[in-house]
C-alpha cells in the first residue's frame, strides 16, 4: 500500500509514518495542502492522510480538490479535533474516514478498512 501524509507538522508526520510503515510499500510525505494534489498525482498512493487545519491550507478544502482531481482519491482525516461537526464536513468533502491523533494506533485498522 502507498500512503501520502499530508501535515504542516514534522513531528507528526514522522510518528504517523512510524506508525503505519509496517502495514505500507511506499510512504511518502508533504507538508502542506497547497502541495497534496500535485503531490497525490505525482505519486499516486492508495491512501492519503490528512490534517485538517495546517498553516497553508484547509484539510477539508484540500480533500475536496483531490476529489475533484481523482474521484476514486482515498482520504482519512488525522486530526485533533473531536469535532461532529468538522467529521461531518469531511465526509462531505470525500474523506472516507475521519481518525484523531490521540488514537494513532487505530490508523492501522481504518487503512485495513479502507483498502479492504
Amino acid at each position: 500500500m502507498k500512503i501520502l501524509i499530508v501535515d504542516d507538522n514534522e513531528s507528526v508526520r514522522r510518528l504517523v509514518a512510524s506508525i503505519v510503515r509496517p502495514v505500507a510499500e511506499e510512504v511518502r510525505e508533504c507538508a502542506g495542502g497547497r502541495g497534496a494534489v500535485e503531490a497525490y498525482r505525482s505519486q499516486r498512493p492508495d491512501v492519503v492522510l490528512m490534517d485538517l487545519h495546517m498553516k497553508d491550507a484547509d484539510g477539508i478544502a484540500t480533500t475536496k480538490q483531490l476529489g475533484i482531481a481523482d474521484p476514486a482519491a482515498k482520504v482519512v482525516i488525522v486530526t485533533d479535533y473531536d469535532d461532529e461537526e468538522l467529521r461531518k464536513a469531511a465526509l462531505a468533502a470525500g474523506a472516507c474516514e475521519y481518525a484523531l491523533k490521540e488514537n494513532l494506533p487505530d490508523l492501522l485498522r481504518l487503512l485495513r478498512n479502507v483498502t479492504a
